[in-house]
């Protein structure tokens, strides 16, 4: 009875899974003992056990606990299969149930998912020229350390007793990092932007800290995230039991709806309510700006003979217009089969499928 009780009681990442030290990843568990505590790891399975026992990585019969099996397993997917990042960049400003621009599952332990999920956010961003130089490779819109901040916190404290994955989704307008569980006890979204904290997975906390993530301390994440770029929201959804972190991007391109279609900036939603006219209302496009659309497509496609390893990015460059455009020509393109991507982004190329002139 008693045991049952302390079991209701533990922290989630120190409870027991289907795992024994066979699942150890030697080689980075050996590296991680060797850099944080020049010691060497036991050869033998016993002396083993007992020591990721004293480090509280390890139950009393023997078996790895969450914490061990999320940093020192070579896949803990095939442990806890729920436990991962599941990414997505849509098209305009809402999710599309067929259509996305980019999309990765990450799995591995949480340092490999922590560098692959920055990656993925990094390489969908903006960059900005900032006064630098045409060869320069520019700024990223949004500060890389707002998202280091953002992904240690959904890894390290979002709740591991719901069996669901963190969730990305990429916008025009917003990111959004999506966590299972609610703030814990009496925390709220004003007291997290204050430094307030609560620990959810000590045990998860204090090994991160030892240099597996960018790990700064207990309640400094939202707060260094906040100071590199202020314009991010915190939602702490109790009834859905989630915890989102939005954050802005600053964006002068025209919005994309669902369908497509180009909806009024902010700016133009203000010129509009000024003017009496509802801003939901979006007139069908004229001959002119259909033959634009066409002239532009039709560049695209003609850069992508030329060069077909160019990215969104340079296409925009080229062609002096906004990446944004270019996606949405890319990705028109791609479903009406007239382009296809080969290879991954880094290191790929575009492959034309007709010759034909594209339709708009």
């Amino acid at each position: 009875m008693n045991e049952f009780r302390d079991f209701l009681t533990m922290d989630a990442d120190a409870r027991p899974v289907r795992a024994g030290i066979e699942k150890l990843d030697v080689p980075a568990f050996r590296d991680f003992l060797a850099r944080v505590y020049q010691r060497a790891l036991p050869d033998a399975d016993a002396e083993r056990i007992r020591l990721l026992q004293d480090m509280n990585l390890a139950t009393e019969e023997g078996f790895l606990n969450l914490a061990c099996a999320l940093l020192f397993t070579a896949h803990p997917e095939w442990i806890v299969p729920q436990f991962s990042i599941k990414a997505i960049r849509y098209p305009g400003n809402a999710i599309h149930a067929h259509t996305y621009l980019d999309s990765q599952d990450f799995e591995g332990p949480l340092p490999k998912i922590y560098r692959d999920c920055h990656a993925f956010i990094m390489r969908n961003l903006h960059r900005i020229q900032a006064g630098q130089g045409i060869n320069a490779p520019g700024t990223p819109e949004v500060p890389p350390a707002v998202f280091e901040e953002l992904l240690v916190n959904a890894l390290v404290h979002r709740d591991y007793f719901i069996s669901a994955p963190v969730r990305i989704f990429i916008y025009d307008n917003r990111i959004e990092i999506i966590s299972p569980g609610h703030l814990p006890n009496n925390l709220t979204t004003e007291k997290i932007k204050t430094g307030n904290a609560n620990l959810r997975n000590p045990i998860l906390a204090s090994f991160v800290a030892k240099g597996l993530l960018p790990y700064h301390g207990l309640g400094t994440g939202i707060r260094r995230a906040l100071d590199a770029w202020p314009d991010i929201e915190f939602r702490d959804d109790r009834e859905g039991n989630l915890f989102t972190a939005v954050v802005q991007r600053h964006t002068s391109d025209a919005c994309l709806s669902t369908d497509g279609s180009e909806e009024p900036t902010k700016n133009s939603e203000k010129s509009s309510e000024k003017s009496g006219k509802s801003s939901e209302i979006i007139p069908s496009p004229s001959p002119e700006t259909s033959e634009k659309l066409l002239s532009t497509a039709e560049k695209i496609l003609t850069l992508l003979r030329a060069h077909p390893e160019l990215s969104a990015r340079q296409m925009a460059e080229t062609l002096k217009i906004s990446s944004r455009t270019v996606e949405k020509h890319l990705a028109d393109l791609r479903q009406k089969g007239k382009l296809r991507r080969v290879g991954p982004a880094k290191g790929g190329h575009w492959e034309l499928l007709g010759q034909d002139e594209p339709e708009v």
